[in-house]
């Protein structure tokens, strides 16, 4: 398990820079959950990148599988992305956390398209409770792990507004996101509004 963690803190380093903060997360019953901080600029803005680090030290288990494999299973990571100094962003570390938890708390599988929800605000004055789980690959690549381990996937989060969260339930990952790039979308913007909805 270190050994994996080890693995990912330096892709993610190679990827984003050396992180300007940190913070651990345990929940009863499961292992400590990191958040990491990555600084940034995209062109004349600055913006913040937080990546879990601790999700992938065991695979992911379908909950309807019979017995947990120790070993073979999907294994990912976390990566949100805002625009930094509109918000109090850092206050998203726990709602993170709680995220990264989530296999090992509920059992679930973390997989592109799909809709996580903390049940709260992911910051103060935020107004997200859910984040969609994006495709990997393009700002951290998969992590490749010796055989028979399935590579660390690094998921971007795009947080949603509860319109488009619903909106998503019934249409779907794929029509929210061309709505989102129809309407030209700031998805880092920590206080934007809810895209138009017909």
């Amino acid at each position: 398990m270190e050994d994996v963690l080890a693995l990912v803190e330096a892709r993610l380093r190679s990827a984003l820079g050396e992180p300007d903060a940190r913070a651990a997360v345990t929940f009863l019953g499961t292992d400590r959950i990191e958040v990491l901080r990555f600084r940034d600029r995209d062109g004349d803005k600055d913006i913040v990148r937080y990546a879990t680090l601790g999700m992938s030290a065991h695979p992911m288990t379908d909950p309807t599988a019979a017995l947990a494999d120790p070993v073979k299973g999907p294994r990912a990571e976390l990566v949100l992305t805002v625009r930094a100094g509109l918000a109090d962003t850092d206050k998203v570390l726990r709602p993170l956390a709680v995220l990264a938890a989530s296999p090992q708390v509920e059992g679930v599988v973390v997989a592109p398209g799909a809709s996580l929800d903390v049940g709260e605000a992911l910051w103060p004055s935020a107004p997200f409770s859910s984040v969609l789980v994006a495709e990997p690959g393009g700002l951290v690549e998969d992590l490749e792990l010796g055989d028979p381990m399935d590579p660390v996937r690094f998921l971007p989060l795009l947080p949603m507004t509860s319109n488009e969260a619903a909106w998503k339930r019934v249409h779907g990952a794929a029509e929210l996101q061309e709505r989102w790039l129809t309407h030209g979308t700031d998805l880092r913007d920590p206080l934007r509004r809810s895209v138009t909805l017909d």
